[in-house]
């Protein structure tokens, strides 16, 4: 051990860059007395980390969100936010998700979720479309379309009733929950970059932001999503990777033609080939619009959020099944066409919980398409598991980051 002012330390241990840092060149700051709160830092500022600074907050903690650009700024300003009580039953994430929805229920009374944030609950169908074909006679058991759906479309069924599914506009429903935190629990919010986080005898004690901030903490909570393997101490413990999707955002011709249904769409293009699986989502007041979005593939995630594009190619698919679904959609009506990244894990869990071998180092990313469905369950359990030991609302065991640890036994 090498005394440093008369506190023992250990040697420094150097990680790589963006990753984690095991200083001693620094004098340790005495721990905050036990009647003070306990000071979190969360990096981050989509749904996950800005649930869990909410959550956190009302706990009483001393809460930081760090974010590199806005809040928002990703997947969490530019996904579909629909929202499922039972689609994840079955999976491991069936009792987060069925918590998760009845939360957002709750949240949308405390916050005035339907004027703030377009939460509502809507019905969902499921629709086979072919391009360039005349509208086929409705199916023997074929549920009635809403009057706006006027393409060639057929076998309609009914997948999610007003009890079942609902959605939120995630840009608007995270940014409404961030101002909450900082109005009401004061949460302080940072623009910055991560740069590393330093442990310091197995513990956290701060984080050091590009330019050289420090940020003194008890605990930090990396909700980096898809950048989380951009981090050295997150990638040499799991993968994450990111999923394309891309999205157009439209103004109807007619906003109030529009009734609230969702559409997932198997969609059979005039070349014949595979289904494309569209999800069509329309938004009640306060934007009134549109959206639809397809999955695409596998591809590096960009260091700036900022750099992410669309791609022209799928950009022009959507407007095509729009139009043919739907002439409501036209083109003149594009007001974006943007795409973001989704998180997922080799093993297809997300990863939720205190990293093996660091102390007061917790994680959460790796949602992958049900991000927003599971923010708020996700949020809540990692508030308790940092305050109270434990998380109640989810059983947290079968995310844990110690899943990826093998063993060296012999």
């Amino acid at each position: 051990m090498i005394p440093v002012a008369g506190i023992l330390r250990s040697p420094v241990i150097l990680l790589p860059r963006n990753g984690i840092r095991i200083t001693t060149s620094e004098l340790i700051q005495p721990a905050p007395p036990m009647n003070s709160p306990k000071r979190v830092v969360v990096c981050g500022g989509g749904a996950i980390g800005v649930c869990t600074a909410y959550f956190l907050a009302k706990k009483g903690a001393a809460v930081t969100l760090i974010e590199k650009s806005e809040v928002a700024c990703a997947a969490s300003g530019k996904a579909g936010g629909f929202l499922a009580l039972d689609w994840c039953d079955g999976g491991p994430v069936e009792q987060q998700a069925r918590a998760s929805f009845n939360l957002h229920r709750s949240l949308s009374d405390e916050l005035d979720g339907p004027q703030s944030y377009g939460y509502r609950p809507l019905t969902t169908l499921s629709l086979t479309v072919t391009e360039s074909q005349a509208p086929a006679a409705a199916a023997s058991g074929s549920v009635p379309l809403p009057s706006w759906v006027d393409g060639p479309v057929c076998g309609s069924r009914t997948i999610g009733t007003v009890e079942t599914t609902a959605q939120v506009h995630p840009r608007l429903f995270t940014r409404t929950l961030i101002e909450r935190a900082v109005e009401r629990h004061g949460v302080e919010v940072v623009i910055g970059k991560l740069e590393s986080v330093v442990v310091d005898g197995g513990r956290v004690g701060s984080v050091v932001l590009e330019g050289g901030r420090v940020v003194e903490t008890d605990a930090v909570v990396l909700a980096l999503g898809p950048w989380s393997s951009k981090l050295g101490l997150l990638s040499s413990l799991f993968r994450v990777y990111g999923l394309k999707a891309d999205s157009i955002v439209f103004e109807p011709r007619e906003p109030n033609a529009i009734t609230p249904h969702a559409l997932s769409l198997s969609y059979y293009p005039s070349k014949r080939g595979s289904p494309l699986e569209i999800e069509v989502y329309p938004r009640p007041s306060p934007t009134e619009e549109v959206y639809v979005c397809v999955v695409s593939a596998e591809e590096e995630v960009p260091d700036d959020p900022d750099e992410i594009r669309s791609k022209p190619e799928w950009i022009g698919m959507l407007k095509r099944v729009a139009k043919t679904v739907s002439s409501h959609l036209g083109e003149e009506g594009v007001k974006a066409e943007q795409a973001c990244f989704l998180p997922c894990t080799d093993d297809g869990v997300p990863v939720i919980g205190e990293l093996p071998g660091v102390r007061g180092c917790y994680v959460a990313t790796g949602h992958s398409c049900w991000g927003i469905l599971n923010a708020p369950a996700t949020g809540a359990a990692m508030a308790e598991l940092i305050i109270d030991g434990h998380s109640s609302i989810v059983d947290l065991r079968r995310f844990s980051p110690a899943r990826f640890v093998v063993s060296t036994k012999v």
